[in-house]
């Protein structure tokens, strides 16, 4: 891991752990969501509230008013709610990816008819790599557009370099997502 990435990381916990909503906050969230949506982000640990309310603020700086990606931005790590991440998970998450990113994927696959129990050590892994979907279900199941749910599905999806130039209106929206989600 390099050290500026070392650097962010630190910096992204020390938020995570320190930072609190405000009034603004929660009418800002208001603004965009429906009132079963608002039910749905109320249900993410405080530290994914406030990391998706930077993702929000930094697209809406960049200029972003589609509708659609304001509500992927603040539901996209909405399916993390089925297991909640412990802090020593998160760390353990963020140390593997840095080092054996392949094996993220491996340990985070879940076989069909597999539930989160039993999984041990992987549990963070499969919530990791599954959350999503997981989230695109739950966005769904609230009456969320078919574009929200799609980014919401997609977050973390990589896209090949070519795809670029023939990229759809979902896939511009998609990087753009990514690119704040990943800075914040």
């Amino acid at each position: 891991m390099n050290t500026s990435r070392l650097i962010y990381r630190s910096r992204q916990f020390w938020q995570a752990i320190t930072t609190r909503s405000t009034q603004d906050d929660t009418d800002l969230v208001s603004s965009i969501l429906s009132p079963s949506q608002i039910e749905l982000f109320n249900l993410m640990q405080k530290s994914e509230q406030v990391h998706s309310l930077r993702v929000l603020s930094e697209l809406r700086n960049r200029g972003a008013e589609n509708r659609d990606l304001q509500t992927a931005a603040l539901l996209h790590d909405v399916g993390k709610v089925r297991a909640p991440l412990r802090l020593w998970e998160r760390v353990l998450i963020v140390i593997v990816k840095a080092f054996y990113p392949d094996c993220v994927k491996k340990w985070g696959s879940i076989p069909d008819g597999d539930t989160l129990n039993g999984l041990g050590w992987r549990r963070a892994f499969v919530v990791a790599e599954q959350h999503p979907v997981w989230g695109a279900v739950l966005a769904s199941q609230c009456g969320t557009s078919p574009m929200a749910v799609s980014l919401i599905a997609r977050h973390q999806d990589q896209l090949p370099p070519s795809h670029i130039s023939e990229s759809s209106e979902e896939d511009s929206l998609l990087r753009k997502l990514q690119a704040v989600d990943d800075i914040n």
